[in-house]
């Protein structure tokens, strides 16, 4: 899994210069304890039900969570409900130090 992240660095780097959302599926509580300036909190079991939400946002989407684990479930979740640029960026904390290094 960490092999695959490494390869997906490159891909999330791109996609934050294309403009990326980022969308936070951790809890609340979680999120208000530290999160990515401008990201957008959706906590992985509401991701279903918030897919034309992110749909209609027209832009490449990166997730993030504590790890990756429920940033890969949400991942899974909008690809297969057609939304075609989405990234697993793995633990919010590896995307900030990405976004400070633009």
């Amino acid at each position: 899994m960490m092999f695959g992240f490494l390869f997906g660095k490159n891909k999330v780097k791109e996609a934050l210069k294309n403009g990326a959302v980022i969308v936070d599926v951790r809890t609340p509580h979680e999120y208000d304890n530290g999160r990515i300036p401008r990201s957008i909190n959706i906590p992985v079991d509401r991701i279903s039900a918030s897919v034309e939400r992110i749909r209609s946002m027209k832009k490449p989407v990166i997730i993030v969570c504590e790890s990756g684990m429920r940033s890969n479930t949400a991942k899974n979740i909008l690809k297969s409900a057609g939304i075609e640029e989405v990234h697993n960026g793995g633990s919010w904390e590896s995307v900030l130090k990405i976004i400070n290094k633009l």
